[in-house]
């Protein structure tokens, strides 16, 4: 006897909170109270069995019964009961929250693996390098030619001191003077000390 006054608290409980809900979907703001004064424990109860932490179950508890608010109307009594579609609503969501933390876990975990990989940041290297080929052809045009073509032939075209002088027709010892003054010209333009 105990059973079926249980079941038919149940089924009234059941209708009582569908009647709810069909106000809810016209609006009803103290019908929503009701639903979630029904609602609120089990939907916190199923986020946390699937999510674990309770500040992620709470979230989608909350989220869950907010879309209940907005989605009263989508409700169908003749595919189960209002308690149902508000549980399978809140573990969905569950479910969903879990793939997306573990997601973010893993796009972490590839990007800190990707990051151990590479012994230097290529990009910052390369934009470093176009700086400085421009700082120092900035400063190869403070050079008088003579000192430039000499600069640029023995640091650049690799070739010793006394090719460049014949490749400039100067003598060694002009050469050798418009070295090292245009490389002290260079040095103080580019700011290096030493």
């Amino acid at each position: 006897m105990l059973g079926r006054t249980g079941s038919k608290a149940a089924a009234e409980e059941s209708a009582t909170l569908e009647a709810h809900l069909h106000r809810v979907a016209l609006g009803d703001r103290e019908a929503f109270d009701a639903v979630y004064e029904q609602l609120a424990g089990p939907v916190l109860g199923v986020a946390l069995r699937v999510v674990r932490d309770p500040a992620q179950a709470e979230e989608v508890a909350q989220e869950v019964l907010v879309e209940i608010w907005r989605t009263a109307s989508r409700f169908d009594p003749t595919r189960g009961s209002a308690r149902a579609w508000a549980l399978t609503m809140a573990h969905a969501r569950a479910v969903d929250r879990v793939r997306s933390v573990d997601a973010a876990v893993r796009r972490e975990s590839r990007a800190a693996a990707l990051m151990a990989e590479m012994p230097f940041d290529q990009v910052a290297e390369a934009v470093e390098a176009s700086l400085d080929r421009q700082r120092v052809r900035r400063c190869l045009e403070g050079l008088t030619e003579l000192q430039r073509q000499s600069v640029t032939l023995a640091y650049y075209g690799g070739y010793t001191y006394s090719q460049v002088a014949r490749l400039l027709d100067t003598p060694l010892g002009t050469v050798k003077t418009r070295l090292r003054d245009g490389l002290a010209r260079l040095r103080d333009c580019l700011g290096v000390t030493g």
